[in-house]
């Protein structure tokens, strides 16, 4: 029988880092507009959503059912990606200067899910169901803009359908394609925890570093040191550290937590900023 290690961290160690982290990254942004958050809780942040995705990547690797696994996952995303399409559509009120939270990491995550079934059944050389769980996520955005431009009228109804029963992985910054890129590399190397790690880290860096990089040098206004106070995503580079300490074991503590505390502390947050904006705005 194999046997882990018990040092190093489980993966509810893990997520409680992530979690930590995710709440520091989430007070900035709630509260960045008084001018009085530090933005070193961001910049911390960014370890947050790729330590999260390496659990979702050994919890749905480990589950013994992977069904009812992404049910909760779906359930929630349903709830937060459906409050934000009514926030950015006018439906609900927002804040006065019009922010609202865009978070949605349990889009990408049950969009990932679909994806590593797939890669399951592509291991199994189950070809059909393998490359269909696979390949349809992925194109899923593209073939929605293009119906879109080609028959205006489907224009709302596949929005709706975009950020609720069928996500797609444009539909809010949480669930970008470097998002769903990342989950699928951390689950495809999942069994060398090494080349995980660096495969994980070098992607990050290429990605959110150079080619960032090229992106924004295209305007007037930046300057390289941004990519170190402004343009930091790459920063999650460094949660390659935490993953190479984990021991394979799953860890105690609240199973149902981490799924309540999500969707509750983003709420609560933007409840407070609002509440509070007439006070702190302008800082």
């Amino acid at each position: 029988m194999k046997q882990t290690r018990t040092r190093g961290l489980s993966g509810t160690g893990l997520k409680w880092i992530a979690l930590a982290l995710m709440v520091l990254d989430h007070i900035h942004y709630m509260f960045g507009y008084t001018g009085r958050v530090p933005v070193w809780f961001s910049m911390a942040g960014r370890l947050s959503a790729p330590l999260f995705l390496f659990c979702l990547a050994e919890g749905f690797a480990h589950t013994s059912n992977k069904r009812r696994y992404f049910i909760k996952v779906y359930i929630i995303h349903l709830l937060m990606s459906g409050l934000l399409f009514l926030m950015i559509a006018g439906v609900l009120p927002v804040r006065p200067d019009e922010f609202y939270p865009k978070n949605g990491m349990m889009t990408s995550f049950a969009i990932l899910m679909v994806v590593f079934q797939g890669m399951d059944w592509l291991g199994e050389k189950r070809w059909g169901p393998g490359l269909a769980a696979v390949a349809l996520p992925l194109a899923w955005p593209v073939l929605a803009s293009t119906l879109m431009g080609m028959v205006p009228a489907l224009q709302m109804p596949l929005s709706v359908l975009g950020y609720t029963f069928l996500p797609m992985w444009n539909s809010n910054p949480d669930a970008g394609i470097g998002t769903i890129l990342t989950g699928i590399l951390l689950y495809g190397f999942r069994k060398k925890r090494r080349v995980q790690a660096g495969v994980f880290a070098a992607f990050t860096v290429l990605y959110y570093f150079f080619y960032a990089l090229l992106v924004f040098s295209r305007f007037p206004e930046f300057h390289w040191t941004m990519m170190f106070t402004t343009v930091y995503e790459w920063y999650g580079a460094l949660a390659a550290i935490p993953m190479l300490c984990y021991n394979g074991e799953r860890g105690r503590g609240p199973k149902r937590f981490f799924y309540v505390f999500y969707p509750a502390h983003v709420y609560i947050l933007y409840a407070l900023s609002w509440a509070a904006y007439p006070l702190l705005a302008g800082g």
